[in-house]
């Protein structure tokens, strides 16, 4: 074995907050999926490199704040860069405007800078939800919306149950992880017989996937009868959305700040894009 380690890569780790205590992880959860939603509707509305440099600029500040250490970011797997390449060369073929000129080669850049703000959009959106992910408890989540539903409940919109059931999700979600890493690391060291023929070995794949998943709803319906007997024991699931989640005054100041910084991006983006049209 050389002297070389080769370096382990990070799992995506969902819906674990960081620990430790800042200003953003003191903020409430309502706050968060608020600047979450107006990020993401301005993203949608104006995908321009603007809006898109302020939202990047606001997650990296609020990891900032909150300390997120870079140990937390997954690692990226080759395939994944090998993708990316394959797509910016793809879409670097669809040419448009502006155009790079190389003594007597003309290079159209239109479609490379689609794709690279596609990327960089999607990546905005990703450290939004990572940044809630990160500095929020699960259990402040369901409060939350619950109480930024309460004027829904004149429409006899059932938004107390809509956030009962965003919590079991999301309690459920990195606990059934958990169980299909151990079911998979379990099956891969079971001893295998290896077959000699192709045929028998796409069969041997077909019943190993087949065991996989039935243990896997096993699992899964063992683990929810124990969520419902726990939440029957602390009274019933009325009881995930009644804790008192209330904004502060930090929380009004975050959210006047954050709607004036995307208010600013929008005005830079139609400024700009009027400039254009005007040329």
């Amino acid at each position: 074995m050389s002297g070389e380690h080769r370096r382990s890569s990070r799992p995506v780790v969902l819906l674990r907050p960081v620990p430790g205590t800042s200003a953003v992880h003191e903020l409430w959860a309502g706050t968060k999926l608020l600047v979450v939603l107006g990020s993401s509707v301005l993203l949608t509305f104006y995908p321009g490199w603007v809006p898109i440099a302020v939202v990047a600029a606001l997650v990296l500040l609020a990891a900032r704040i909150a300390r997120i250490p870079a140990g937390a970011l997954p690692s990226v797997p080759r395939w994944l860069w090998i993708l990316l390449l394959i797509g910016a060369g793809t879409a670097a073929l669809a040419g448009g405007s502006p155009t790079l000129t190389l003594g007597t080669v003309a290079l159209e850049l239109g479609g490379l800078l689609h794709f690279l703000r596609i990327t960089a959009l999607s990546l905005a959106l990703l450290g939004l939800g990572a940044m809630v992910s990160w500095t929020t408890n699960i259990a402040e989540i369901a409060p939350a919306v619950a109480t930024l539903g309460r004027p829904l409940r004149p429409l006899r919109i059932p938004s107390d149950d809509w956030a009962v059931t965003l919590a079991l999700a999301l309690r459920a979600f990195p606990m059934l992880i958990d169980e299909f890493r151990v079911l998979y690391a379990a099956r891969r060291l079971r001893p295998r017989h290896v077959p000699k023929s192709r045929r028998a070995r796409r069969r041997q794949r077909a019943a190993e996937m087949i065991d996989l998943l039935a243990a896997a709803m096993t699992v899964t319906l063992r683990r929810a009868d124990e969520m419902g007997d726990a939440i029957t024991a602390r009274g019933g699931t009325g009881q995930i959305s009644a804790a008192p989640s209330r904004p502060k005054t930090v929380d009004w100041v975050v959210l006047l700040v954050v709607a004036a910084v995307c208010g600013a991006a929008v005005a830079l983006e139609l400024t700009g894009y009027q400039h254009g049209v005007g040329h």
